[in-house]
């Protein structure tokens, strides 16, 4: 973990990355920049935790899989600490997951490692002045995942319930199968029907086939 004195007027930032050529690389890539001040380096989540308390920057370039303490949980400890430190995400993952987290987390922008010069400078200050910095890859999977449908999670005893519902058996019969009782299957299926939001067991079915919570097994 490194400090350097800042210059009076410039952004002030640290750069956070476990592979030492990496973070270097990121330095020399903004050591020209004359509105930007790198007041130090970190080399796992915790030093980059403590440098922030310490130093208070402006802007922490933050990779995500770190030693000691990750990313995520880095830019957790840093938002919480209330500094005014502004969290950009600087690293070579896009997956849903690594984005959801760091997003969720309080990161305010993410970065991939391809990002040019100028695109990272632009992104410093636009995370500087509090305003959110997505690389395109990322906003474009952020964007998809908006319109997917709401991800429903089934119960296994509801899954039970509907797949016997789409073999065409009544309440009754359902409860046979299953050994239980034919109030029990009623509770199973308004449970589903709220889930899904429709209104009755054919709607329920057909949402369950689309979404792939159900599969209809191949018939001889």
């Amino acid at each position: 973990m490194t400090a350097v004195t800042a210059t009076a007027g410039k952004l002030r930032i640290i750069v956070v990355d476990d592979h030492t050529v990496m973070r270097a690389g990121v330095v020399a890539l903004l050591a020209s920049e004359p509105a930007i001040d790198i007041v130090g380096e970190a080399g796992d989540g915790r030093e980059a935790v403590e440098l922030a308390r310490r130093l208070q920057p402006d802007v922490a370039l933050i990779d995500l899989r770190m030693p000691v303490l990750d990313g995520v949980a880095a830019t957790t400890e840093i938002v919480a600490g209330r500094t005014g430190t502004r969290v950009l995400i600087l690293t070579t993952y896009d997956t849903d997951a690594e984005i959801e987290r760091a997003v969720e987390a309080g990161a305010i922008g993410y970065l991939l490692k391809d990002t040019t010069r100028e695109q990272l400078v632009d992104a410093i200050r636009s995370a500087a002045r509090g305003e959110t910095v997505l690389a395109p890859r990322v906003a474009q999977r952020l964007m998809a995942r908006m319109r997917q449908p709401a991800l429903v999670a089934l119960t296994s005893r509801e899954r039970d319930v509907l797949n016997a519902v789409a073999d065409g058996l009544s309440n009754a019969d359902i409860g046979k199968r299953l050994v239980i009782a034919e109030a029990t299957v009623k509770t199973h299926l308004l449970r589903v029907f709220a889930k899904l939001e429709v209104s009755d067991r054919t709607h329920a079915v057909v949402t369950a086939l689309e979404r792939g919570l159900i599969t209809r097994p191949e018939r001889g």
